[in-house]
């Protein structure tokens, strides 16, 4: 089983470049190798699991699990059964099977597979791949595989290969790998490849075999022919096409990829009326004579995002790319971004999920939302579930702070921000309200799962949101876990409505006070108001489970002590009498 991308085929397929900079190449694909053997975990992200890929397939799904196929031995595959969770494929595509036909069109191919592409069609899966003879070389070939399967334990799942799809040679004017396909308007089936070596290709396809139909070849980025010579201008590679309404949309890449951390690599798009162009960027500029919109680049960690591949469920366009995380030595990983298209029907990449605005945060277990528990808005007050009310502390202003990440502020009290208590990424680690400083304990990523629902977690670390013990009770403060996948840790988003605004509860907090707060093993003295003094007054302590640690009935004396010893941890206090309940929360160190 091949457990991890294999990085040592990425494609570098300059042939232009001189010999100094395919070894320093080669020295930094070995040390992007060394990062994913070492499973570095620094950094957030809410993607879980075995994430690393180079050259993402666009996301296909069979059944109830979605798979991803990449550059790697043997044609490396992996699977979610969220979009957020993603595993490694119990086997690889060829299994060390080599087509018989390979051998005549790439005699020195090693064995690892470039930048495959999976389409469903026909009751059947087209899973084109590429290959190449050596480093720097445009003996190329692209073939095709079909299955009626994605799923190894299928009882049918068999790998049947149809042989070659095009091929290049080192008198081809382009380089056959990187193919991308898609269906014209009139259910034609297009075939986009290329890297380098003079630009970007495009051919028709027979839409039954799968197979090259005819001898028809166009042009559509990367290369210049005004003076009647055809020769590369821009390195472009790694195209995609998508057609939308009247227009497809041509992504290409340009820059370096492939150098982990010091890698270039950004993502173009032009669009054209007909799928053979001219393909023109938003300032009328041909692909083929250096145009191109820049759609996304490296930010932050996210170190030049590559290949793009597009999967639309639930009106939802989950685009596909790897990326080279600065905080984990440079290795490749899977993005499952966002795209949209604006008011001119440009595309835009994103990689956040809900536009900035106001929310209620619903659990997909209990059916209990976010609460600033108390709604008093004050500093350290617990975030729980609570049963949904339309009041203010039940409603939230996600704002967007940059790769994903969210800002997430109270709309009752003085906006505090969601926060980690004591900066922790341990299991159990709770949140409460607290002053926004933009640490990482306060900053969320927000990233889409099936269904429409979302996943929360926290960027110090990457354990996410999640009402603990899975319960249904309302006051169950919320905490941050390992990502199971389960509805206790997913949350429906949605716009809020007016807020009904708990006016008396000022009141309520003035009723009692306690000191001191933090207290020791749960030692402090509670000082009751007017109101409660000379009644029967009930006292609770729960813990962040909800459960029951301490109680006390009292004759309603101005000063109670109490004596709790519980262990350290955020606690909430309940103190009932004169038919009212007010609540605190309380610090034991």
């Amino acid at each position: 089983m091949n457990t991890t991308c294999t990085t040592s085929s990425l494609e570098p397929q300059k042939a232009s470049w001189p010999a100094a900079i395919k070894l320093h190449r080669s020295i930094k694909l070995l040390a992007l190798l060394l990062g994913l053997s070492l499973g570095l975990n620094t950094g957030a992200y809410a993607l879980q699991g075995n994430d690393n890929c180079h050259d993402p397939s666009s996301i296909i799904k069979d059944g109830n699990k979605y798979w991803v196929f990449t550059t790697g031995t043997d044609i490396y595959a992996m699977y979610s059964y969220d979009l957020v969770k993603w595993e490694s494929g119990p086997k690889t595509v060829f299994n060390g099977i080599r087509p018989a036909w390979i051998a005549a069109k790439a005699p020195n191919f090693k064995g690892d597979y470039w930048a495959p592409e999976c389409i469903y069609r026909n009751g059947k899966y087209y899973l084109y791949y590429s290959l190449t003879d050596a480093f720097g070389s445009n003996v190329s070939a692209i073939g095709l595989a079909t299955n009626v399967t994605l799923d190894p334990a299928n009882p049918s799942y068999q790998w049947v290969d149809q042989g070659e799809v095009i091929s290049s040679t080192t008198s081809s004017a382009f380089n056959a790998i990187d193919p991308a396909i898609v269906t014209d308007a009139s259910g034609g089936l297009w075939m986009t490849f290329g890297s380098f070596f003079k630009g970007i290709g495009l051919i028709k396809l027979d839409g039954v075999t799968g197979k090259r139909s005819g001898t028809s070849f166009s042009w559509i980025a990367g290369n210049v022919a005004a003076d009647g010579v055809t020769r590369n201008n821009s390195g472009s590679e790694a195209p995609y096409l998508v057609r939308n309404g009247n227009y497809y949309y041509l992504f290409i890449n340009k820059g370096a990829c492939c150098q982990g951390s010091s890698s270039t690599y950004y993502i173009q798009v032009g669009r054209s009326t007909s799928i053979t162009g001219p393909y023109l960027d938003k300032n009328g500029v041909d692909l083929n004579r250096n145009g191109g919109t820049t759609l996304i680049a490296t930010s932050g960690n996210y170190v030049g995002p590559g290949h793009v591949g597009l999967f639309q469920e639930g009106g939802a366009n989950y685009l596909t790319h790897h990326y080279y995380d600065s905080n984990q030595n440079g290795r490749a990983r899977l993005s499952v971004s966002n795209m949209g298209w604006d008011a001119a029907s440009w595309p835009f990449i994103t990689r956040d999920w809900v536009a900035s605005g106001r929310y209620t945060l619903t659990n997909q277990n209990s059916g209990l939302v976010w609460d600033a528990w108390g709604c008093t808005g004050t500093s350290g007050q617990a975030i729980a579930q609570g049963s949904p009310a339309g009041l203010n502390c039940q409603q939230w202003n996600l704002t967007p702070v940059g790769n994903g990440e969210y800002k997430i502020t109270s709309a009752v009290g003085a906006g505090l921000a969601a926060d980690v208590y004591g900066n922790s990424s341990s299991n159990g680690a709770v949140l409460q309200l607290y002053p926004y400083s933009g640490g990482a304990n306060q900053r969320f990523k927000i990233e889409r799962a099936s269904g429409g629902t979302y996943v929360l977690s926290s960027v110090n670390g990457n354990r996410v949101v999640e009402v603990p013990a899975c319960s249904a009770t309302a006051g169950v403060q919320l905490a941050l876990y390992d990502y199971l996948g389960n509805n206790c840790q997913k949350w429906g988003i949605a716009p809020a409505t007016a807020a009904k605004v708990l006016a008396a509860q000022p009141a309520k907090a003035a009723q009692f006070s306690l000191y001191p707060n933090p207290s020791t093993r749960g030692h402090f003295t509670i000082m009751l108001g007017p109101e409660m003094l000379g009644t029967v007054v009930q006292v609770e302590l729960t813990d962040a489970k909800g459960q029951r640690v301490y109680s006390l009935t009292s004759s309603g004396k101005e000063a109670l002590p109490i004596a709790a010893g519980v262990p350290a941890g955020l606690y909430l206090l309940q103190v009932s009498g004169a038919g009212r309940t007010y609540t605190q929360k309380v610090v034991v160190q």
